[in-house]
C-alpha cells in the first residue's frame, strides 16, 4: 500500500481515538455539572482561554478537545481528497467534517439555551454518529479492507451486526435522555430496582431509568449469540469486533453498577458513557466487515483488484 494511504489510515485511527476521548470529556462536563460553567459561546468569558478553575476546567477543556478533533477531521478530509482513490470514501470524510461542525453548533446551542433536554440529547446523539463515521473511515482505509475479502461462511451475520449497532445506538440515546433529565439516580439501588425486580413505573424518571436498564439486557442478549458465532465459525468474519464486545459488555455492566453505587461518581459515570460509545463502535466495525463479506459471497458486484497505481512496487 502506498505511503499516503498508510498515513491516511493512521490519521483515521488517530481521529477515531481522539473522538472517543472527546466523548469522555463531554461526559465529565455533564457528570460534574459544569455545562454552564462557561455561560457564553463561542468565546469563554469573552476570551479564547479563561482561567481553568472549577467547572471551567471541564467545560472549556471539552471545547479545546472538540476544537482539536475538528482540526483532525478537517485534515482527514484533505488527506482523503488527496490520496484516497474511492470517491465514496472521500465523500464520507467530507460528511464527517460537516457532522463535526454541526456538533459544534449543537454544543453552542446547549449553552445559549441553558441546557435544554432536546438539544442536549441531540448533542449526545450526533457525537456518537460522528464517532461512527470516524470508525468507518478507520476501517475502510485499513490495508485489510482494501484487499479482496474472503467469501463469508454460510449464514453470515452482516445484517445482525447492523441490527446490534442500531440497538446500541438506541440504548445510548436512552441513556442520554436519562442523564439530561436528571433520572440517573431515580432508582438508587442495583441490581434490584427500588427493592424489586420490576419497580412501580408511575413516575417519568423511574420509567426512563428502568427502560435504560432493560435496554442493557436487550443489547447483551442480542450480542451474545453474535459473539459466539463470530468467534467459533470459520472463516472468522468479525472475530476482532466480537472479541472487543466480549470484553466491553461486562465492563460496561460493571461500570453501570458502580455508577449507581457511587451515586454517579464523575469519573465512573463518564467511563460508562465512553464504554457505551466503544460498544457502538465495535458493533459498527463488525457490521462493516460482515456486510463486506456477505457482498463478496453474494456476487452483488465483483471485487475489483487494486488499481495498478495503488500496487506496491517490488523492493
Amino acid at each position: 500500500m502506498r505511503p499516503g494511504l498508510r498515513l491516511l489510515h493512521a490519521h483515521a485511527l488517530l481521529t477515531a481515538g481522539a473522538t472517543a476521548f472527546l466523548v469522555f470529556a463531554g461526559g465529565m462536563v455533564t457528570s460534574t455539572g459544569s455545562g454552564l460553567a462557561v455561560p457564553d459561546w463561542p468565546l469563554s468569558y469573552g476570551t479564547l482561554f479563561p482561567p481553568m478553575v472549577g467547572g471551567v476546567f471541564y467545560e472549556h477543556g471539552h471545547r479545546m478537545v472538540a476544537g482539536a478533533v475538528a482540526l483532525l477531521t478537517a485534515l482527514l478530509a484533505l488527506m482523503a481528497w488527496r490520496w484516497e482513490p474511492r470517491r465514496w470514501v472521500r465523500r464520507l470524510a467530507l460528511g464527517a467534517l460537516a457532522l463535526v461542525l454541526l456538533q459544534a453548533v449543537l454544543g453552542g446551542l446547549t449553552v445559549i439555551y441553558l441546557l435544554p433536554v432536546g438539544i442536549s440529547v441531540a448533542h449526545a446523539g450526533v457525537a456518537n454518529l460522528f464517532f461512527c463515521l470516524t470508525v468507518t473511515l478507520a476501517v475502510v482505509t485499513s490495508p485489510r479492507f482494501r484487499r479482496p475479502p474472503a467469501p463469508a461462511a454460510a449464514g453470515a451475520t452482516g445484517g445482525v451486526w447492523v441490527a446490534l449497532a442500531a440497538l446500541v445506538y438506541a440504548q445510548i440515546l436512552l441513556g442520554a435522555l436519562m442523564r439530561h433529565t436528571g433520572a440517573g439516580l431515580a432508582i438508587p439501588d442495583f441490581p434490584l430496582a427500588l427493592g424489586r425486580i420490576l419497580p412501580p413505573l408511575d413516575s417519568w424518571p423511574v420509567a426512563i431509568h428502568y427502560a435504560h436498564r432493560a435496554g442493557a439486557v436487550v443489547v447483551t442478549v442480542a450480542a451474545l449469540p453474535l459473539i459466539i458465532r463470530a468467534l467459533a465459525r470459520r472463516p472468522r468474519i468479525g472475530a476482532a469486533p466480537a472479541a472487543a464486545l466480549a470484553l466491553l459488555i461486562p465492563v460496561q455492566i460493571t461500570l453501570g453498577a458502580f455508577t449507581v453505587w457511587s451515586a454517579k461518581g464523575a469519573v465512573i459515570t463518564s467511563l460508562h458513557v465512553l464504554a457505551g460509545t466503544l460498544i457502538l463502535g465495535a458493533s459498527l466495525w463488525g457490521a462493516l466487515l460482515g456486510l463486506r463479506a456477505v457482498r463478496a459471497a453474494g456476487g452483488d458486484a465483483p471485487v475489483q483488484a487494486p488499481a495498478p497505481a495503488l500496487r506496491e512496487e517490488p523492493a
